[in-house]
Protein backbone atom coordinates (compact mmCIF):
# COMPACT_ATOMS: atom_id res chain seq x y z
CA UNK A 1 0.00 0.00 0.00
CA UNK A 2 1.33 3.41 -0.93
CA UNK A 3 1.83 6.12 1.63
CA UNK A 4 -1.11 8.47 1.82
CA UNK A 5 -3.71 5.71 1.45
CA UNK A 6 -4.64 4.94 5.03
CA UNK A 7 -7.30 2.68 6.49
CA UNK A 8 -10.01 4.31 8.57
CA UNK A 9 -8.71 2.18 11.44
CA UNK A 10 -5.56 0.08 11.55
CA UNK A 11 -6.25 -3.54 12.50
CA UNK A 12 -3.34 -4.69 14.69
CA UNK A 13 -2.81 -8.31 15.71
CA UNK A 14 -0.51 -8.87 18.71
CA UNK A 15 0.91 -12.41 18.83
CA UNK A 16 2.72 -13.10 22.10
CA UNK A 17 2.58 -15.92 24.65
CA UNK A 18 2.98 -13.47 27.55
CA UNK A 19 -0.41 -12.39 28.87
CA UNK A 20 1.18 -9.34 30.49
CA UNK A 21 2.82 -8.21 27.23
CA UNK A 22 -0.45 -8.73 25.34
CA UNK A 23 -2.35 -6.72 27.95
CA UNK A 24 0.14 -3.81 28.06
CA UNK A 25 0.52 -3.61 24.29
CA UNK A 26 -3.22 -3.76 23.71
CA UNK A 27 -3.83 -1.07 26.32
CA UNK A 28 -1.22 1.25 24.78
CA UNK A 29 -2.32 0.87 21.17
CA UNK A 30 -6.06 0.91 21.93
CA UNK A 31 -5.69 4.49 23.17
CA UNK A 32 -5.05 5.51 19.57
CA UNK A 33 -8.32 6.39 17.77
CA UNK A 34 -7.06 4.95 14.48
CA UNK A 35 -6.17 1.51 15.86
CA UNK A 36 -8.13 -1.65 16.69
CA UNK A 37 -6.14 -4.30 18.56
CA UNK A 38 -6.68 -8.08 18.65
CA UNK A 39 -4.44 -10.46 20.60
CA UNK A 40 -3.41 -14.10 20.22
CA UNK A 41 -1.42 -16.25 22.65
CA UNK A 42 0.36 -18.17 19.88
CA UNK A 43 0.63 -18.35 16.08
CA UNK A 44 -1.98 -21.12 15.71
CA UNK A 45 -4.58 -18.99 17.47
CA UNK A 46 -3.44 -16.04 15.36
CA UNK A 47 -3.92 -17.98 12.11
CA UNK A 48 -7.45 -18.91 13.17
CA UNK A 49 -8.30 -15.28 13.97
CA UNK A 50 -6.82 -14.13 10.66
CA UNK A 51 -9.38 -16.28 8.82
CA UNK A 52 -12.07 -13.93 10.11
CA UNK A 53 -10.25 -10.58 10.15
CA UNK A 54 -7.13 -9.85 8.12
CA UNK A 55 -4.86 -7.53 10.12
CA UNK A 56 -3.07 -4.59 8.58
CA UNK A 57 -0.10 -5.01 10.96
CA UNK A 58 1.18 -7.95 13.03
CA UNK A 59 3.21 -7.43 16.21
CA UNK A 60 5.04 -10.74 16.59
CA UNK A 61 6.94 -12.38 19.41
CA UNK A 62 9.55 -14.85 18.15
CA UNK A 63 9.87 -17.42 20.94
CA UNK A 64 6.51 -19.12 21.50
CA UNK A 65 5.15 -22.63 22.07
CA UNK A 66 3.47 -24.78 19.37
CA UNK A 67 4.89 -22.67 16.51
CA UNK A 68 7.85 -20.29 16.73
CA UNK A 69 7.61 -16.75 15.39
CA UNK A 70 10.00 -17.27 12.48
CA UNK A 71 7.98 -20.20 11.15
CA UNK A 72 4.78 -18.17 11.44
CA UNK A 73 6.44 -15.18 9.72
CA UNK A 74 7.64 -17.32 6.82
CA UNK A 75 4.13 -18.77 6.41
CA UNK A 76 2.52 -15.31 6.36
CA UNK A 77 5.05 -13.86 3.93
CA UNK A 78 4.69 -16.83 1.56
CA UNK A 79 0.89 -17.04 1.57
CA UNK A 80 -0.50 -13.56 2.22
CA UNK A 81 2.17 -10.95 3.01
CA UNK A 82 1.25 -8.66 5.91
CA UNK A 83 3.56 -5.97 7.36
CA UNK A 84 5.04 -7.51 10.50
CA UNK A 85 6.94 -5.93 13.36
CA UNK A 86 9.09 -8.16 15.53
CA UNK A 87 8.43 -7.51 19.20
CA UNK A 88 11.60 -8.84 20.79
CA UNK A 89 13.44 -8.89 24.05
CA UNK A 90 17.09 -7.88 24.07
CA UNK A 91 18.19 -10.78 26.25
CA UNK A 92 20.16 -13.80 25.12
CA UNK A 93 19.77 -14.66 21.44
CA UNK A 94 16.84 -12.25 21.06
CA UNK A 95 18.82 -9.78 18.96
CA UNK A 96 20.26 -12.50 16.72
CA UNK A 97 16.86 -14.08 16.02
CA UNK A 98 15.27 -10.68 15.45
CA UNK A 99 17.87 -9.90 12.80
CA UNK A 100 16.98 -13.17 11.12
CA UNK A 101 13.33 -12.09 11.12
CA UNK A 102 14.24 -8.95 9.16
CA UNK A 103 15.76 -11.21 6.52
CA UNK A 104 12.54 -13.23 6.48
CA UNK A 105 10.46 -10.16 5.65
CA UNK A 106 9.69 -8.34 8.91
CA UNK A 107 9.64 -4.57 8.34
CA UNK A 108 11.04 -3.51 11.70
CA UNK A 109 11.86 -4.31 15.33
CA UNK A 110 10.29 -2.97 18.49
CA UNK A 111 11.31 -3.92 22.01
CA UNK A 112 8.88 -5.59 24.36
CA UNK A 113 7.00 -3.22 26.69
CA UNK A 114 8.89 -2.58 29.90
CA UNK A 115 6.06 -3.35 32.25
CA UNK A 116 5.99 -1.01 35.23
CA UNK A 117 8.69 1.27 33.86
CA UNK A 118 7.30 4.79 33.64
CA UNK A 119 9.60 5.79 30.79
CA UNK A 120 7.90 3.29 28.51
CA UNK A 121 4.64 5.17 28.81
CA UNK A 122 6.06 8.26 27.10
CA UNK A 123 8.98 7.98 24.67
CA UNK A 124 8.77 4.24 24.00
CA UNK A 125 5.01 4.40 23.56
CA UNK A 126 5.48 7.16 20.97
CA UNK A 127 7.99 5.00 19.11
CA UNK A 128 5.74 1.93 19.23
CA UNK A 129 2.72 3.82 17.89
CA UNK A 130 4.80 5.41 15.12
CA UNK A 131 6.24 2.03 14.11
CA UNK A 132 2.76 0.50 13.85
CA UNK A 133 1.49 3.41 11.72
CA UNK A 134 4.57 3.15 9.54
CA UNK A 135 4.17 -0.60 9.12
CA UNK A 136 0.54 -0.11 8.10
CA UNK A 137 1.76 1.86 5.09
CA UNK A 138 4.53 -0.57 4.14
CA UNK A 139 4.64 -2.37 0.80
CA UNK A 140 5.63 -5.97 1.48
CA UNK A 141 6.30 -8.64 -1.13
CA UNK A 142 5.53 -12.32 -1.22
CA UNK A 143 8.46 -14.54 -0.28
CA UNK A 144 8.99 -18.23 -0.84
CA UNK A 145 8.30 -20.20 2.29
CA UNK A 146 10.90 -22.78 3.23
CA UNK A 147 13.33 -23.88 5.89
CA UNK A 148 15.20 -21.03 7.50
CA UNK A 149 18.84 -20.61 6.58
CA UNK A 150 21.33 -20.98 9.43
CA UNK A 151 21.96 -17.86 11.47
CA UNK A 152 25.26 -16.29 10.27
CA UNK A 153 28.19 -16.99 12.54
CA UNK A 154 28.78 -13.71 14.42
CA UNK A 155 32.51 -14.39 14.86
CA UNK A 156 33.21 -14.65 11.13
CA UNK A 157 35.84 -12.12 10.05
CA UNK A 158 37.21 -10.72 6.79
CA UNK A 159 40.53 -12.00 5.46
CA UNK A 160 43.56 -10.09 6.74
CA UNK A 161 44.35 -9.03 3.16
CA UNK A 162 41.08 -7.09 3.04
CA UNK A 163 42.01 -5.12 6.15
CA UNK A 164 45.46 -4.37 4.73
CA UNK A 165 43.93 -2.91 1.57
CA UNK A 166 41.68 -0.48 3.47
CA UNK A 167 42.93 3.14 3.59
CA UNK A 168 44.42 4.01 6.99
CA UNK A 169 43.96 7.77 6.75
CA UNK A 170 41.90 10.39 4.99
CA UNK A 171 43.19 12.94 2.50
CA UNK A 172 42.13 16.48 1.69
CA UNK A 173 38.95 16.42 -0.36
CA UNK A 174 37.74 13.01 0.87
CA UNK A 175 33.96 12.91 0.97
CA UNK A 176 31.76 11.41 3.69
CA UNK A 177 28.43 9.76 2.87
CA UNK A 178 25.53 10.19 5.31
CA UNK A 179 22.53 7.83 5.13
CA UNK A 180 19.15 8.03 6.86
CA UNK A 181 16.65 5.15 6.87
CA UNK A 182 13.67 3.79 8.78
CA UNK A 183 10.97 1.22 7.92
CA UNK A 184 12.36 -1.19 5.34
CA UNK A 185 15.77 0.40 5.67
CA UNK A 186 17.72 -2.61 6.90
CA UNK A 187 17.50 -4.33 3.52
CA UNK A 188 18.12 -1.06 1.69
CA UNK A 189 21.22 -0.31 3.77
CA UNK A 190 22.48 -3.86 3.21
CA UNK A 191 21.95 -3.50 -0.56
CA UNK A 192 24.05 -0.34 -0.58
CA UNK A 193 26.85 -1.32 1.78
CA UNK A 194 27.43 -4.74 0.21
CA UNK A 195 28.04 -2.93 -3.10
CA UNK A 196 30.78 -0.72 -1.64
CA UNK A 197 34.43 -1.37 -2.61
CA UNK A 198 37.01 -1.73 0.12
CA UNK A 199 38.28 1.83 -0.41
CA UNK A 200 34.82 3.41 -0.47
CA UNK A 201 34.32 6.83 1.10
CA UNK A 202 33.50 6.81 4.80
CA UNK A 203 29.80 6.21 5.53
CA UNK A 204 27.67 7.08 8.58
CA UNK A 205 24.19 5.56 8.85
CA UNK A 206 21.21 6.33 11.05
CA UNK A 207 18.78 3.41 10.83
CA UNK A 208 15.83 3.71 13.21
CA UNK A 209 16.29 0.63 15.40
CA UNK A 210 16.28 -0.09 19.15
CA UNK A 211 19.46 -0.19 21.20
CA UNK A 212 21.52 -3.39 21.07
CA UNK A 213 19.90 -4.38 17.78
CA UNK A 214 22.07 -1.80 16.02
CA UNK A 215 25.18 -3.64 17.22
CA UNK A 216 23.82 -6.93 15.85
CA UNK A 217 22.91 -5.19 12.58
CA UNK A 218 26.42 -3.73 12.25
CA UNK A 219 28.04 -7.10 13.05
CA UNK A 220 25.95 -8.86 10.39
CA UNK A 221 26.84 -6.23 7.79
CA UNK A 222 30.51 -6.45 8.70
CA UNK A 223 30.42 -10.15 7.79
CA UNK A 224 28.84 -9.36 4.41
CA UNK A 225 30.72 -6.23 3.31
CA UNK A 226 34.20 -5.40 2.07
CA UNK A 227 34.13 -2.15 4.04
CA UNK A 228 34.50 -2.37 7.80
CA UNK A 229 31.09 -1.92 9.46
CA UNK A 230 30.71 -1.25 13.18
CA UNK A 231 28.32 0.31 15.64
CA UNK A 232 29.49 3.89 16.09
CA UNK A 233 31.31 4.84 19.29
CA UNK A 234 32.22 8.28 20.57
CA UNK A 235 35.56 9.35 19.14
CA UNK A 236 35.68 6.85 16.25
CA UNK A 237 37.70 8.37 13.40
CA UNK A 238 35.73 8.59 10.16
CA UNK A 239 38.04 7.16 7.49
CA UNK A 240 37.60 5.71 3.99
CA UNK A 241 36.67 2.04 3.96
CA UNK A 242 34.63 2.34 7.17
CA UNK A 243 30.87 2.45 7.73
CA UNK A 244 29.30 3.34 11.06
CA UNK A 245 25.81 2.40 12.27
CA UNK A 246 24.38 4.87 14.82
CA UNK A 247 23.68 3.13 18.14
CA UNK A 248 20.06 2.72 19.12
CA UNK A 249 18.68 5.10 21.75
CA UNK A 250 21.57 7.58 21.27
CA UNK A 251 22.02 10.42 18.82
CA UNK A 252 25.01 10.36 16.45
CA UNK A 253 26.68 13.50 15.12
CA UNK A 254 29.98 14.55 13.55
CA UNK A 255 32.75 16.41 15.36
CA UNK A 256 36.23 17.71 14.64
CA UNK A 257 38.82 15.82 16.66
CA UNK A 258 42.52 16.68 16.39
CA UNK A 259 42.15 17.71 12.77
CA UNK A 260 40.04 14.69 11.80
CA UNK A 261 36.34 14.03 11.42
CA UNK A 262 35.09 11.78 14.22
CA UNK A 263 31.88 10.32 15.63
CA UNK A 264 30.13 12.10 18.49
CA UNK A 265 27.56 10.13 20.51
CA UNK A 266 24.99 12.24 22.33
CA UNK A 267 22.21 11.78 24.85
CA UNK A 268 19.09 13.90 24.64
CA UNK A 269 15.37 13.88 23.93
CA UNK A 270 13.71 12.50 20.82
CA UNK A 271 14.33 14.66 17.75
CA UNK A 272 11.76 14.43 14.95
CA UNK A 273 10.21 11.68 17.16
CA UNK A 274 13.34 9.53 16.99
CA UNK A 275 16.58 8.70 18.80
CA UNK A 276 18.85 8.26 16.93
CA UNK A 277 17.53 10.97 14.62
CA UNK A 278 18.55 11.43 11.01
CA UNK A 279 18.07 15.18 11.48
CA UNK A 280 20.73 15.27 14.21
CA UNK A 281 23.24 13.53 11.95
CA UNK A 282 22.40 15.57 8.84
CA UNK A 283 22.48 18.93 10.65
CA UNK A 284 25.93 18.12 12.01
CA UNK A 285 27.07 17.01 8.54
CA UNK A 286 25.97 20.36 7.13
CA UNK A 287 27.76 22.31 9.86
CA UNK A 288 30.97 20.28 10.07
CA UNK A 289 31.50 18.62 6.68
CA UNK A 290 29.66 21.02 4.36
CA UNK A 291 30.39 20.52 0.64
CA UNK A 292 32.40 17.36 1.34
CA UNK A 293 29.20 15.55 2.36
CA UNK A 294 26.88 13.36 0.31
CA UNK A 295 23.39 12.80 1.75
CA UNK A 296 21.22 9.74 1.08
CA UNK A 297 17.59 9.38 2.20
CA UNK A 298 16.15 5.87 2.14
CA UNK A 299 12.77 4.29 2.82
CA UNK A 300 10.85 5.24 5.97
CA UNK A 301 7.77 7.02 7.27
CA UNK A 302 7.65 10.60 8.48
CA UNK A 303 9.96 13.54 7.92
CA UNK A 304 13.00 12.77 10.06
CA UNK A 305 16.05 14.05 8.20
CA UNK A 306 14.33 16.31 5.67
CA UNK A 307 15.26 19.60 7.36
CA UNK A 308 18.80 18.37 8.02
CA UNK A 309 19.15 17.31 4.39
CA UNK A 310 18.03 20.75 3.26
CA UNK A 311 20.76 22.27 5.44
CA UNK A 312 23.26 19.89 3.84
CA UNK A 313 22.21 21.07 0.38
CA UNK A 314 22.54 24.72 1.42
CA UNK A 315 26.05 23.89 2.68
CA UNK A 316 27.04 22.50 -0.72
CA UNK A 317 26.35 18.76 -0.31
CA UNK A 318 24.92 16.56 -3.07
CA UNK A 319 21.80 14.71 -1.91
CA UNK A 320 20.14 11.52 -3.16
CA UNK A 321 16.69 10.14 -2.36
CA UNK A 322 15.40 6.62 -2.97
CA UNK A 323 12.57 6.59 -5.51
CA UNK A 324 8.98 5.67 -4.62
CA UNK A 325 8.88 2.44 -6.61
CA UNK A 326 11.68 0.81 -4.60
CA UNK A 327 10.71 2.17 -1.14
CA UNK A 328 8.90 0.04 1.41
CA UNK A 329 7.46 3.34 2.71
CA UNK A 330 7.89 6.46 0.58
CA UNK A 331 7.74 8.92 3.45
CA UNK A 332 11.15 10.30 4.41
CA UNK A 333 12.36 10.57 0.78
CA UNK A 334 9.06 12.16 -0.25
CA UNK A 335 9.32 14.81 2.47
CA UNK A 336 12.92 15.64 1.55
CA UNK A 337 11.99 15.94 -2.12
CA UNK A 338 8.98 18.12 -1.31
CA UNK A 339 11.05 20.79 0.47
CA UNK A 340 13.72 20.92 -2.24
CA UNK A 341 16.47 19.09 -0.32
CA UNK A 342 17.18 16.44 -2.98
CA UNK A 343 19.40 16.60 -6.08
CA UNK A 344 18.78 13.12 -7.49
CA UNK A 345 15.92 10.60 -7.16
CA UNK A 346 17.35 7.13 -7.73
CA UNK A 347 16.09 3.51 -7.62
CA UNK A 348 17.64 1.49 -4.80
CA UNK A 349 19.78 -0.77 -7.05
CA UNK A 350 21.50 2.30 -8.53
CA UNK A 351 22.03 4.29 -5.32
CA UNK A 352 25.42 2.71 -4.52
CA UNK A 353 26.81 3.76 -7.91
CA UNK A 354 25.40 7.27 -7.56
CA UNK A 355 26.88 7.54 -4.06
CA UNK A 356 30.31 6.57 -5.33
CA UNK A 357 29.98 8.94 -8.27
CA UNK A 358 29.69 11.89 -5.88
CA UNK A 359 31.60 10.33 -2.98
CA UNK A 360 34.85 10.24 -4.94
CA UNK A 361 37.04 13.34 -5.07
CA UNK A 362 36.62 13.40 -8.85
CA UNK A 363 32.98 13.33 -9.91
CA UNK A 364 31.77 11.57 -13.07
CA UNK A 365 28.73 12.47 -15.15
CA UNK A 366 25.50 11.16 -13.61
CA UNK A 367 23.02 9.11 -15.67
CA UNK A 368 20.23 10.65 -13.56
CA UNK A 369 18.68 14.05 -14.18
CA UNK A 370 19.24 16.55 -11.39
CA UNK A 371 16.06 17.68 -9.62
CA UNK A 372 15.40 21.34 -10.54
CA UNK A 373 16.28 23.75 -7.78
Amino acid sequence: MREGKVHSRIQVLVVDDSAVVRQVTQALLSQEPDMVVTVAADPLIALDKMKHTRPHVILLDLEMPRMDGLTFLRKVMAEDPIPTLVCSSVAGRGTEIAMRALGEGAVGIVTKPKVGVREFLNESAVLLVDMVRSAAQAKVRRRHGGPAAPVPNPIKRKPAAANAARPAHRTVGDKIIFIGASTGGTEAVETILTAMPIDAPAIVVVQHMPELFTAAFASRLNDLCLVEVKEAEDGDLILPGRAFIAPGNRHTAIQRLRGNYAIEILDGPLVSRHRPSVDVLFHSAAAIVGPNAVGVMLTGMGNDGSEGMLEMKRAGAVNIAQNEQTCVVFGMPKEAIAIGAVDYIVPLPQIAGQMLRYGRSVEADSPFVRVPR
